[in-house]
């Protein structure tokens, strides 16, 4: 519960810095009546640069109770020109995102190490604490975004990406209780790196031709790819963004 609470405190604070610092640089700007950056008659294919705030939880029952923050910025840029017909004619964009700031909660528990040389005893550790709160940094080099051109104010998008994690400790713990040879063992670690294939939906809300307020749905799997001597991952999360950005 307190994990829970300090979670919803960090997004509230993060979001209100986030609104006040747009509000505060672009508080002039109004909705126009001048084509988004996606209904350019000149057929220009913008960059696109973003500041944004991220977190959500897991959802797989072993891992309903993970917790995520992070705040970094997005970089893109549209590659193609209008393309289709219909509602769903949009171009495509190849973007990138960094957070510096990545934090997860997780349960604690404790477990023991065991090591097992051949031709002797089993030996233990005392027990000691794992799992609790992890910090670490993602980058998301790959980004296929397909941006719908949609109204002057909505544009809506779909993506899929993948990327890479690292937290200062091996992510997700594993192990006991109970106590299990197997998972106790020389086995019982995870790793500090992660991969981060992931998915998801959103709108860009044009206060402004130039200027956008972004909002996204994203579904993350989180897994070591074996890197580590064992793989728990989390199998499945789902973020939630809000963002600024500009289009140049």
């Amino acid at each position: 519960m307190k994990q829970l609470v300090r979670l919803g405190a960090t997004t509230l604070w993060a979001l209100a810095l986030l609104f006040v610092f747009t509000q505060v640089l672009f508080g002039q700007a109004t909705v126009s009546n001048d084509a988004t950056p996606f209904r350019d008659p000149s057929g220009h294919q913008p960059f696109e640069f973003g500041a944004l705030v991220q977190g959500g939880f897991g959802l797989t029952e072993n891992r309903n109770d993970f917790k995520f923050i992070m705040a970094g910025v997005h970089a893109g840029k549209v590659l193609t020109p209008i393309l289709g017909h219909g509602p769903l004619r949009g171009n495509f964009e190849y973007a990138v995102e960094a957070f510096p700031f990545w934090q997860s909660y997780t349960p604690k528990f404790q477990r023991p190490f065991c090591t097992n040389a051949p031709g002797t005893p089993e030996v233990c550790t005392p027990l000691y604490t794992v799992g609790g709160t992890y910090t670490g940094a993602s980058v998301t080099p790959i980004i296929l975004r397909w941006n719908v051109v949609g109204t002057k104010k909505f544009s809506f998008w779909g993506q899929a990406a993948g990327g890479l994690l690292w937290t200062n400790h091996k992510y997700p713990a594993f192990g006991g209780p109970p106590y299990n040879s197997q998972n106790d063992g020389r086995f019982a670690d995870a790793s500090v790196w992660n991969f981060t294939p992931q998915g998801g939906v959103g709108l860009h809300y044009f206060i402004h031709p130039r200027r956008s307020i972004d909002f996204s749905a994203n579904g993350v799997h989180i897994s070591s790819a074996s890197l580590g001597d064992r793989n728990p991952g989390v199998n499945a999360s789902v973020q939630f963004t809000l963002g600024y950005s500009w289009w140049k």
